[in-house]
């Protein structure tokens, strides 16, 4: 295989966590009773351009299907981020109501709504039926489509370039992410801005995070990646911050290198070099990452089976890509985790891809009393044990797996 950027053989591992299904393939009671599709789910790291990626084995449109169930506005914290994004993007770039936002995967319209309750025109771009169809019941317009450079040309030619693009936690999706990015140089207004919210793979490495690998994550990415990445495509990187969504993410600002005019931020030599010293250029901090995922693996799969030798039942919270991957790398099927609770509908009576354990309502936890939940979206840690604090009232803890085994005592 050969990177996507740069078109470099591929030869040094990073991880390989076996093979499993796309993680957002949740199974219908009739999907139960057919065979399911499972890929290997191998991710290399580029030697020349040091963008981490996963093999290819299965297209987007196996991935993004009309039956994409990831509904952004069900997470409370999300959408106090998204609102507090809104507010600071409209005050720092003086957004109004000649301005256009266009959001690229914009879901359920979690955060255009904010943006169009400032009366600030917007435009969705999502290519998932379900959302699309949530966000226009939002009064949000949305074009139901793949985001490349075919179609910005499209949108520049309807006079719809923009002033801010958004594009959260998407850029990892994308197996073409030359066209991609170039797409966005190609819609901004002249002195336009883009800002992209990924994952850090300097944290997803420090902090154990291995269940954020999985089909639909096409990259992994670093700023030293994406400044090679973008230079590439059309785009500068004038600035960034760091966050601490999805365990520690990345917020980058970029403008167009033929006509963008902000100066770059310290801030962006300040993290490129941290990166460096951390050593990510180098292959070592690449090749340690198997050992600490199997050893994540090996506890949590231990501590469920102590569990079951002394009759503990065990639920879990939360039916989120990230617990996918941990559940099938660790071979855990409904004998150790009884159900996973989620509060989406979409996912409500349906079970979990590969693991194959029932996704419930929360009114399950107060049937059954499991003496623990594991949570799965451990980013959501706080918010979720706020909402089931109760489950101590019968003696029950929390557990969490990534990025470290840790059981509430």
């Amino acid at each position: 295989m050969n990177c996507r950027h740069c078109g470099a053989e591929l030869i040094l591992p990073f991880i390989d966590l076996g093979s499993a299904p796309p993680s957002n393939a949740y199974l219908s009671e009739e999907a139960l009773r057919a065979p399911e599709k499972w890929y290997p789910l191998r991710v290399l790291a580029c030697t020349e351009c040091w963008l981490v990626q996963t093999e290819d084995y299965a297209h987007c449109s196996e991935l993004f299907s009309a039956e994409y169930a990831y509904y952004s506005s069900f997470s409370t914290t999300w959408l106090q981020h998204a609102e507090r994004y809104v507010e600071a993007m409209s005050q720092r770039f003086g957004l109004g109501e000649t301005s256009l936002v266009v959001e690229v995967a914009s879901n359920d319209g979690y955060l255009l709504q904010y943006v169009k309750a400032r009366g600030i025109p917007c435009l969705g771009i999502e290519p998932t039926t379900g959302t699309a169809h949530a966000a226009r019941n939002k009064g949000i317009d949305v074009i139901e489509e793949f985001f490349g450079a075919k179609l910005a040309r499209r949108l520049f030619a309807a006079g719809q370039s923009a002033d801010l693009t958004v594009a959260n936690n998407v850029l990892a999706h994308v197996p073409n992410i030359n066209d991609f990015v170039a797409g966005f140089a190609l819609l901004l207004k002249p002195n336009g801005v883009a800002t992209f919210e990924f994952p850090h793979l300097l944290k997803l490495v420090q902090e154990n995070q291995f269940d954020t690998i999985y089909h639909e994550h096409f990259s992994y990415l670093s700023l030293t990646a994406l400044l090679r990445i973008f230079d590439r495509n059309g785009l500068v990187i004038f600035d960034v911050e760091e966050l601490t969504t999805h365990g520690g993410s990345l917020r980058i600002y970029a403008q167009r290198s033929d006509t963008g005019m902000r100066e770059t931020s310290e801030r962006v030599s300040q993290l490129s070099g941290a990166e460096v010293e951390a050593g990510i250029l180098t292959t070592d901090f690449y090749t340690s990452f198997q050992t600490k995922a199997d050893q994540i693996k090996n506890d949590f799969l231990s501590f469920l089976i102590e569990a079951k030798k002394h009759s503990k039942t065990v639920a879990a919270y939360g039916a989120a890509a990230k617990g996918n991957t941990l559940m099938n790398y660790a071979g855990i099927r409904p004998d150790l985790v009884l159900f996973v609770v989620d509060r989406n509908p979409a996912k409500q009576g349906k079970c979990l891809p590969g693991s194959r354990i029932p996704i419930v309502d929360e009114t399950h936890l107060q049937m059954v009393k499991p003496d623990y939940v594991v949570l799965l979206p451990w980013n959501l840690r706080d918010e979720i044990i706020e909402q089931l604090a109760y489950i101590r009232q019968w003696g029950g803890k929390f557990v969490t797996a990534v990025p470290r085994m840790v059981c509430e005592c």
